[in-house]
């Protein structure tokens, strides 16, 4: 395998694994009230954040996890524990109240007193903090997507620095893809509305708990070996290979 082949196989699953069109509905739903303004510079965080973040594993690997004594099945036992508790917010509670941000403060008109506006850039300041954890971690860059970048930093390291340029291309790439993503997110919010929106985050929801439950099982028959059966660990795998 070339670099190109290398650059090609890294960004394919680099994408598919961190899915960001199919975290398009939930971004909308997140985002909905706040202006175009406040929406770009949101997006242009949180594809920032996406690739410094995966970098940092990416030329890091094991030894982060190994300096805190931290295998990798316990690192994604805790990601699932993490998208279960989201999967009950979005399925019972008000998830979208979570990032509305009230812009306007509302006060009497006084002539002491100026009303102060958020929009823009401080607004998305302001939701990125409440995006970081769960949006970005773990729901879009899950235990999966580090383990992949830990593991291709692996591949990179046998072409030397031009590996882990390429390898850091293929993350950059991955930011830019999130980045134009998220950008159009705004025609999914006027075409779903509020009402749309529920709908799609409670069932969503609830295919984010299963799948929740899904990694950990996964994880815990690994570390438990035989007394979680291959069905229940993988069960379309085991399906396939019957």
């Amino acid at each position: 395998m070339n670099l190109v082949e290398f650059y090609v196989n890294f960004f394919i699953t680099l994408f598919a694994l961190l899915d960001p069109i199919g975290n398009v509905p939930i971004f909308a739903a997140a985002t909905r009230s706040h202006s175009k303004s406040t929406r770009k510079w949101l997006t242009f965080y949180i594809a920032i954040f996406s690739a410094l973040f995966l970098s940092f594993f990416f030329f890091t690997g094991l030894k982060l996890l190994q300096f805190f004594g931290i295998s990798m099945d316990a690192f994604r036992i805790a990601g699932g524990i993490l998208l279960f508790l989201l999967g009950l917010d979005m399925t019972r509670g008000d998830f979208l109240a979570m990032f509305e941000e009230v812009e306007h403060v509302n006060e009497k008109p006084d002539a002491d007193k100026q009303v102060k506006i958020l929009t823009g850039r401080a607004s998305a300041n302001i939701s990125f903090e409440k995006l970081v954890v769960p949006f970005a971690i773990p729901l879009l860059i899950g235990p999966g997507a580090i383990s992949t970048v830990i593991i291709q930093a692996g591949e990179a390291q046998k072409y030397g620095w031009a590996g882990m340029l390429v390898g850091l291309g293929a993350i950059l790439s991955t930011a830019v893809a999130i980045f134009l993503t998220f950008f159009f997110t705004g025609t999914i919010s006027k075409l779903l509305g509020r009402v749309g929106m529920v709908v799609v985050i409670r069932v969503l929801g609830l295919i984010l708990c299963a799948l929740a439950i899904q990694i950990i099982i996964s994880s815990l028959s690994v570390i438990t070996q035989d007394i979680i059966t291959p069905a229940a660990a993988h069960p379309y795998a085991t399906a396939h290979g019957a």
